[in-house]
């Protein structure tokens, strides 16, 4: 392995540890593990629930880490999900808090998509936010 190539890793976990920090600091947790829990809880709903091509413009604009947290599991041939309701929306999100559920997962989806908002270009989330159905592009204009 070469250097650079080692440098890209250092980065891409670096990377990945800022922003598991922000967003530890916008859930008021002091919980990296479940911050990241809720990451990937929701970024995988997210891709679930876009289509296949909206799905990987997003994955591009995610840091390496990230996006390998994004993909995993992913299976192209079931998105978009059948039921997209918000309510079906925030259960996935719950059955990854199965032993500590969440208070609110609709407040902790919003914090979520305002940390996405800070990282990911507008465009691109103006088409995100314009193939969900109404009830969870809501979540997005939400403040806290």
């Amino acid at each position: 392995m070469t250097t650079s190539s080692l440098e890209q890793i250092e980065r891409a976990v670096h990377t990945a540890n800022t922003w598991l920090a922000e967003l530890d600091e916008i859930m008021a947790w002091e919980n990296r593990p479940r911050s990241w829990r809720l990451l990937r809880a929701t970024l995988h709903a997210l891709r679930d629930w876009l289509n296949i091509n909206e799905a990987v413009q997003l994955g591009a604009q995610l840091p390496m880490l990230v996006r390998g947290l994004y993909y995993e599991g992913w299976r192209p041939t079931t998105t978009p999900v059948k039921e997209r309701k918000l309510r079906d929306f925030c259960a996935r999100i719950e059955k990854a808090f199965e032993n500590d559920p969440p208070d609110d997962v609709e407040d902790h989806v919003a914090r979520v998509f305002r940390f996405l908002s800070r990282h990911v270009s507008k465009g691109e989330l103006d088409e995100v936010r314009s193939a969900l159905p109404a009830d969870i592009r809501k979540l997005w204009e939400r403040q806290s």
